[in-house]
């Protein structure tokens, strides 16, 4: 299972990190479908070295044309004149193995709790830390999310 490899990886690499998207709902209980793995990350350099390793390392490519260093470097910039929220690491070979790194959420600032799943433990952005992040991203789905989470 795709999300089992990302796990491992983060785990094996010492990324300190916080599961946000459609899994981490799901693991709260709710009934959410998803292909895609959205973390959180400390938003240091270490750390985006380190997320960009593990990634490589099993096989993902970031979608942009963009090193960990720069990313790092970059990030208020990046979010602010143009937009990004998330760097994306997808695998070539299969579209669907996609992780989104949210570039605008410190994991050191989120609240996690760790879930057993997928044969290990994962962690999980607690449920009031995931309906504000939901909340400041504003998306259809994410209000859906907060709507699920209650």
């Amino acid at each position: 299972m795709f999300i089992q490899t990302v796990i491992r990886a983060l785990d094996k690499h010492r990324v300190k990190y916080a599961l946000v998207g459609g899994y981490a709902v799901a693991l709260h209980g709710a009934i959410r479908g998803t292909v895609d793995v959205d973390i959180a990350i400390a938003l240091n350099r270490a750390t985006f070295k380190r997320i960009e390793t593990a990634l490589h390392e099993i096989g993902l490519e970031s979608r942009l044309p963009v090193t960990a260093e720069e990313v790092f470097a970059f990030r208020a910039e990046y979010i602010q004149s143009r937009n990004l929220k998330a760097w994306s690491f997808a695998n070539p070979r299969n579209p669907l193995e996609v992780v989104d790194i949210l570039i605008t959420e410190d994991a050191k600032r989120i609240n996690t709790v760790n879930k057993r799943a997928f044969g290990m433990i994962v962690k999980v952005a607690a449920i009031a830390d995931l309906i504000a992040i939901k909340k400041k991203a504003g998306r259809a789905q994410d209000l859906e999310d907060i709507k699920a989470l209650r």
